[in-house]
């Protein structure tokens, strides 16, 4: 299969798969989560720079993502298990119930 010659910032894969850019953060801050290669870090001329994702990067997100959310607990045990902040996982789970209306 052909490389991908497109990166798309975490912000953008957000839009376009219509998720929570901080879900999409956390899920990404473990590289663990994405095929290797796949998630990549773009240098922008800020101290951290910036995560990107591979088409390939996007669709193993967005099947991490579905699985996740038939495990018991869904995503919030999994932003629980993550240690993530309590005001977060509220923003994050209020849009999980937007996007399920």
């Amino acid at each position: 299969m052909a490389r991908s010659r497109f990166i798309y910032t975490l912000k953008e894969v957000a839009s376009m798969i219509g998720e929570n850019l901080e879900l999409i953060e956390e899920v990404t801050a473990n590289s663990d989560n994405i095929a290797e290669g796949e998630l990549v870090y773009v240098r922008d001329g800020s101290e951290d720079g910036t995560k990107g994702l591979t088409e390939s990067g996007i669709d193993d997100l967005r099947s991490l993502l579905a699985d996740i959310r038939t495990w018991d607990g869904g995503i919030r045990q999994f932003l629980l298990d993550e240690q993530c902040d309590p005001e977060m996982i509220e923003r994050v789970m209020t849009d999980e119930i937007k996007r399920s209306l």
